[in-house]
């Protein structure tokens, strides 16, 4: 009796005291990355694939040298993370200031989450149309070691701009900016998140009772900006369009979209990365329903980048060939 019972156990592939610590790594309070994450951990412990929780971060880079410094095979534990994939390109391959002397060779994909739009925030008041317009202004690039941070800059860079441009500058998460945007001590942010992100939803809301109007200024296709970073960044972004009815602006706002990334360790064991691709793709429906982001959460979207320069999972393409999202 004792040998089947064992047998259940070794077959079972995830036996009780197998169960992975997972760490997730996620962003700030107001964002969709820490929504995401916490609303993961809990499906992965009610599945019984992991002892799993998420914590708030500074997002992307912040999570990629979590992942790389705080994973410990050993004792079982593991930090997974939500990252840009601009992010996740410039620490794998080493030209992130923060991986220079150590690329992040360790970062696997587990699968592609949702596309992120980019988001420079203003008011109407502020009379910020363009991105040259923040010359002189009060801008939050978003927080440090944050993606918000890496394409905020990245973008500004190829418009011809430099924090040094700025009246000032402050380095503030999404709910931070918002909060010091409505208060009037800064004129715009950026921001790189799902759609609604939470906390521009209440901007909104704050700026129309103060008589106000949120505006998110435009990045269209074929604005110089746009074109550099594509050429620079080939096959991470793409056109995007923010929708009026999203935050109430006058018009739709052409931006810069990104497929974000979920991450894990490559010292994650195959059967680990397996059971948690599967219970996560398995409920959907709690997922979406927590998260009004992960809509776009699926088998099809989750493999679109399996070609490109970051690796997947073995186990995650495991369960997707299985599906047969993966030929």
């Amino acid at each position: 009796m004792r040998r089947s019972w064992l047998a259940v156990l070794l077959l079972g592939g995830l036996a009780l005291a197998q169960k992975p610590n997972v760490v997730i790594g996620t962003g700030g309070v107001g964002g969709v990355y820490f929504y995401y994450g916490t609303a993961l951990a809990e499906l992965w412990n009610k599945a019984g694939v992991a002892t799993a929780q998420a914590i708030q971060t500074a997002a992307s880079i912040d999570n990629i040298l979590l992942l790389e410094t705080r994973s410990n095979p050993q004792a079982n534990t593991y930090y997974c993370a939500t990252a840009l994939p601009d992010s996740v390109y410039l620490a794998y391959t080493g030209q992130h200031e923060r991986f220079k002397n150590r690329p992040a060779k360790n970062v696997r994909i587990l699968f592609a989450m949702y596309p992120n739009f980019l988001h420079l925030v203003t008011r109407e008041s502020a009379g910020i149309r363009v991105i040259q317009d923040l010359k002189g202004k009060r801008v939050s690039t978003g927080a440090p070691g944050s993606g918000t941070e890496v394409e905020a800059l990245l973008v500004l860079e190829a418009a011809g701009l430099s924090p040094k441009s700025f009246a000032k500058q402050e380095r503030l998460g999404a709910q931070e900016s918002a909060s010091a945007l409505s208060e009037g001590n800064i004129d715009a942010f950026f921001w790189s998140g799902g759609l609604p992100t939470g906390a521009i939803v209440e901007l909104a809301a704050t700026l129309a009772r103060k008589g106000d109007r949120i505006q998110l200024v435009p990045l269209p296709p074929q604005s110089t900006p746009v074109q550099v970073f594509q050429r620079r960044f080939p096959g991470v972004s793409a056109p995007g369009v923010i929708p009026k009815e999203v935050y109430g602006t006058r018009n739709d706002t052409p931006t810069l979209s990104f497929w974000n990334f979920f991450i894990c360790p490559a010292s994650l064991p195959e059967e680990a990365a397996y059971a948690l691709t599967k219970a996560t793709f398995e409920n959907l429906a709690t997922l979406r329903q927590a998260v009004a982001a992960a809509k776009d959460t699926s088998p099809e979207n989750a493999v679109r980048f399996v070609r490109g320069t970051i690796p997947y999972h073995e186990g995650a393409l495991r369960y997707f060939r299985e599906v047969g999202a993966l030929k």
